[in-house]
Order: C-alpha cells, then sequence, then structure tokens
C-alpha cells in the first residue's frame, strides 16, 4: 500500500489531539534527559539518526527543533529531509541508512536517535543499529524507544493487545486492517530487558558502558532510553 502523504502509515493521531500533546511533552522530558546523561556542549557534534520527513507534528525531530547550536547537528534518515537545511539554518542533512552509516569511527562526539529503533526490523537489525550509533560516537550514544510493557501501544493507540505473543499480534493487526504494523520490519517493540540483551550484543564492554534509563507516564515507564558511553 502506498502512502502519498510522508509518515502517513505512523500519523495515527490528529496533530492538535492530547495523545500528540502527551507525545510532545515526553519528547521535551527525553530531549532532557538527552541533554544530561550525554552531558552534550555547545562545542559538541551531535549526529541525529532516523529524522524523518514528518512536518504534522511539532515534536518531529526535536533535536533540530530544540537545540541552540544548530551547525554542530548532522541529520541523517532514509526519508527525505532535505527541508532540516531550511528549516534549521546551519544543520546539515545526509540521507542515509542507520544500519551502515557512512561515517568513520568516532566521527561525532554524541549520537542520538530518537524512536528509529522499534522500527529498523528484526532483533539483528536492532542490535546492528545500536552498534553502529555506538562505532560512530565519540563520546556517548543515547536512543530511546518506545517501552513494549507500557498499557498503550503509541502507533496503533490500542491498549493490551501489544503483550500479546508478536506472532498473535501481527496476526490481529492484519485481521483489523492494520497491515503496515503487522511487519516486523515496520514494529518491533522492545521490554527493558529486550533493550538491555540488544545492547550487550551491540557493545564490546571494554569500549563502551550502557545503561537502560525510563522517562515514565502516569507513573508507568512509557519509553526506554539506552545510554551508551564510551570508554576508550
Amino acid at each position: 500500500m502506498g502512502y502519498k502523504i510522508p509518515n502517513a502509515q505512523y500519523n495515527v493521531a490528529a496533530p492538535d489531539s492530547l495523545p500528540i500533546r502527551i507525545a510532545t511533552f515526553q519528547r521535551r522530558r527525553m530531549y532532557e534527559r538527552f541533554v544530561a546523561d550525554t552531558k552534550v556542549e555547545l562545542v559538541d557534534t551531535i549526529l541525529d539518526v532516523g529524522v524523518t520527513s514528518d512536518r504534522s507534528y511539532s515534536n518531529s525531530n526535536y533535536v533540530e527543533s530544540w537545540y541552540p547550536e544548530k551547525r554542530r547537528i548532522t541529520a541523517v534518515g532514509i526519508d527525505d529531509a532535505r527541508f532540516l537545511v531550511e528549516l534549521y539554518p546551519g544543520v546539515s542533512f545526509i540521507r542515509a541508512n542507520g544500519l551502515c552509516l557512512p561515517f568513520n569511527d568516532r566521527s561525532f562526539d554524541v549520537v542520538h536517535s530518537s524512536a528509529v529503533l522499534e522500527h529498523v526490523g528484526s532483533v539483528d537489525n536492532q542490535i546492528r543499529f545500536i552498534s553502529e550509533c555506538a562505532r560512530v560516537a565519540r563520546k556517548a550514544a543515547f536512543l530511546t524507544t518506545p517501552n513494549r510493557s507500557f498499557p498503550i501501544e503509541f502507533h496503533t493507540l490500542l491498549p493490551i493487545v501489544h503483550w500479546l505473543p508478536k506472532r498473535i499480534f501481527r496476526r490481529l493487526m492484519r485481521r483489523t486492517g492494520r497491515h503496515f504494523f503487522a511487519e516486523e520490519a515496520n514494529l518491533n517493540l522492545m521490554t527493558a530487558a529486550d533493550l538491555d540483551k540488544a545492547a550487550r550484543a551491540a557493545l564490546n564492554s571494554r569500549q563502551f558502558a550502557h545503561k537502560i534509563g525510563h522517562v515514565r507516564l502516569a507513573c508507568l515507564s512509557s519509553n526506554l532510553l539506552l545510554i551508551v558511553v564510551r570508554l576508550q
């Protein structure tokens, strides 16, 4: 199925709806955690992996929007997001896939990626994505992903059903017309344990340390944070 509007398959909620207002609030908190947990400085270079061509949501591409030093940001994504260069003067954009970043090791001080990890496909791809983000980071990498343990699934806005075994969840998505989200390549949610396991597989413990953080909503962990710090 084709989508004439970029990212229409993800944009279930209306831009001015309560879920999007909540998402913006949560992403502001994640942005604040990004700044605090990576200790990013204004002189540091930032690679933002997985920027979107979506312009309907105010919280899309929040690093480009909120970070003050635009000229220190390089945005990367598989979407055509060249508009970021005009919208945020100083930002650079390169069209590339996060599974195979076209940069040398330690090319950027800090790497950021928001809500991309659940969309890269299989567990092997998720491991590869984490590894690539860490590889090109000189100081730290910071990745966010929705928590599968949270009772609402953010993409479909459905409660509980994503707790079913994945094969049953995908079958249910197909039967209810949500074919896009039925494909592992498009949606593969992670729990905190899944994220930690993937990070351990992706990272050389002698080179990197990592921890799993949380952003909460109504006292429950709604979003997972993977903070990676380079040791050597």
